[in-house]
């Protein structure tokens, strides 16, 4: 090289891929959508945010000793949950002891190969959302939550209820047993804990496993206003926001909180003009209508009730208004099992 010539710099490495619901631009990524099908996930949006992580503090030495110690702990924590722990059946010739890994990203509403990589211990980054949905699945205690959240380097903040940590055999066979009435068990942040078959039939679930995100609110937000089952969305929608604030004052400042409320107003701008209102609404029965391609309007009344044990939850149950919903949900139930049984 000539004396005068500069020396060439090595062009910079692309940065690590990003787990869904980290990026600051709010709308979940394609890692998220990838989920149902498994498929590696684009890369995420320019120009988004950086995730709430302690990145800015890692040391290499740190970080390496960490994603091991990462990898080890979660596969210890899925060897131990056994699918009839969360209601699925063992199927033929299962060599692996505990949940297989496409399962617990199935549960967990993550995809398949962005699970993987956490569980590898691949240098990605994951968010507060997305480590409290693989919690729940690998049901984690409280002291194991904290210790998930340290090793993925990702602020943890003690809270000031005890959230629940999962929905246990006895709270999903009551959900269940109230088939045909569709029923859920929501936490205040209306993430989705444990449905019934009736529930699934009326609410988004495919979609909302497509997008990712397994929380009712956001799913309502981020689909094609065509697309909702809520018949009176405009009324529906800020009454739900109001809810959600009425708890978000018991968790201001909690990662997962604040990611959530700053994803969901940027992915729509409705949110975002509802949640600057301020207005504050506690839970209770409201008559709800929705509407289904099979058997046209359902009015529902929908009653929370509470759960002991876990009192950042409640099992929201709906029963027909009115005897044309009562057959409706009939119906709705004949059918399910009619598809069941080809």
């Amino acid at each position: 090289m000539p004396a005068h010539a500069a020396p060439r710099t090595p062009p910079s490495p692309p940065n690590p891929p990003v787990l869904p619901g980290v990026h600051g631009a709010g709308r979940p990524t394609s890692a998220a959508r990838g989920s149902a099908t498994g498929r590696a996930p684009r890369t995420a949006d320019a120009g988004a945010a950086p995730a709430a992580t302690a990145a800015s503090t890692r040391t290499p030495a740190s970080a390496a000793r960490r994603r091991p110690e990462l990898a080890a702990f979660l596969r210890s924590r899925r060897a131990r949950v056994t699918p009839a722990d969360v209601g699925m059946p063992p199927g033929p010739r299962r060599r692996t002891p505990g949940l297989r890994r496409e399962e617990v990203a199935q549960l967990s509403g993550v995809g398949v190969t962005w699970y993987t990589w956490l569980e590898q211990g691949r240098p990605i980054n994951a968010s507060a959302q997305v480590l409290d949905a693989v919690a729940r699945t690998l049901r984690l205690d409280r002291a194991e939550r904290e210790h998930l959240y340290h090793l993925a380097e990702v602020p943890y903040a003690v809270r000031h209820e005890a959230a629940a940590e999962a929905v246990g055999p006895e709270v999903q066979g009551i959900i269940d047993a109230l088939d045909p009435h569709p029923a859920v068990v929501y936490n205040t942040r209306y993430d989705i804990l444990a449905t019934n078959p009736a529930y699934r039939d009326l609410f988004m679930v495919p979609e909302m496993e497509s997008i990712g995100v397994p929380n009712v609110l956001w799913t309502l937000f981020v689909v094609p206003r065509c697309d909702c089952p809520l018949v009176f969305r405009d009324t529906e929608l800020p009454v739900m926001v109001a809810t959600l604030r009425g708890a978000y004052g018991r968790h201001v400042g909690e990662p997962a909180w604040e990611e959530f409320i700053r994803g969901l107003s940027l992915a729509s701008p409705e949110f975002a003009d509802l949640w600057a209102s301020g207005n504050v609404i506690p839970p209770g029965p409201r008559v709800k209508t929705f509407r289904h391609a099979a058997v046209g309007e359902l009015r529902m009344t929908s009653v929370s009730l509470s759960i002991n044990g876990m009192p950042e939850c409640r099992i929201v149950v709906y029963t027909p208004d009115d005897e044309e919903t009562r057959r409706a949900t009939a119906r709705l139930r004949e059918l399910r099992h009619a598809e069941s049984g080809r």
